[in-house]
């Protein structure tokens, strides 16, 4: 991409330094260094890369959910953020089309007698979840007959989850695999009950910064940054997104 416009700089960068939320909560997209607890994966790379383009200072501001990134946003503390798309936040945030698409899945105990994730909705059943993650978001629009019992993040959903011994907890795959991996009396259910679009955004009203993160995307996706990004992260099961309309 060449040169960029002032104009557009200002736009994404209102206060002079690029402010991007980076989600911890959601490991496919960001983890700790080991060494140096400093966030890493793909979208610090891919906040990084866009701060190079725009020859602006970069502010990594971390978030333990989707849910609080959301809120930071509505406040004018965000500047681009990395999220699923849901109808909820679009009324907020222009978004790019999806960079990375990922699956929402239950976690349930082993000896559960929920097989199909259509088992799931059924009267009785209580299922964690955190608070305003796209996951939360869906299942609010869908479930019939279920219960959803929410936490401010993934991690406290399980904690809860766990300590009342809830029927099922709902989130991303990868994060509930590697739950499952440490808990052997609990189980990742086949199949999933969505496919999570996750995106980048800009906050309303700034047109020019939201065109230039969507041609942005595109490329990164087209020219395999996005995909070398995932596997440096060690995400094999993410899928790059095709490209968007």
């Amino acid at each position: 991409m060449n040169q960029v416009s002032s104009d557009i700089v200002k736009q994404f960068a209102p206060t002079g330094t690029l402010r991007v939320s980076i989600n911890l909560g959601n490991t496919v997209l960001a983890q700790r260094d080991a060494a140096t607890g400093a966030p890493k994966g793909i979208t610090v790379d891919l906040a990084n890369e866009l701060g190079r383009r725009l020859g602006v200072p970069l502010s990594l501001v971390p978030f333990d959910a989707a849910g609080k990134v959301f809120e930071a946003i509505k406040r004018g503390e965000i500047d681009v953020a990395f999220l699923a798309i849901e109808p909820v936040r679009a009324a907020e945030i222009d978004f790019t089309a999806p960079y990375v698409l990922i699956e929402g899945t239950y976690l349930v105990p082993r000896d559960s007698p929920l097989k199909a994730i259509a088992d799931v909705d059924r009267a009785g059943v209580r299922i964690a979840v955190a608070t305003g993650s796209a996951y939360d978001l869906y299942l609010s629009r869908t479930i019939k007959n279920a219960t959803l019992v929410r936490e401010p993040s993934g991690p406290e959903a399980l904690e809860r989850f766990m300590r009342e011994r809830l029927e099922a907890a709902g989130g991303v795959r990868q994060p509930l695999v590697e739950f499952a991996a440490r808990h052997p009396e609990f189980r990742v259910m086949e199949g999933r009950f969505m496919a999570i679009q996750q995106a980048m955004g800009t906050p309303k009203g700034r047109p020019a910064a939201a065109a230039y993160l969507r041609g942005f995307v595109e490329e990164l996706k087209a020219s395999g940054f996005v995909a070398d990004a995932l596997r440096r992260s060690n995400q094999p099961d993410a899928v790059v997104a095709p490209p968007g309309g």
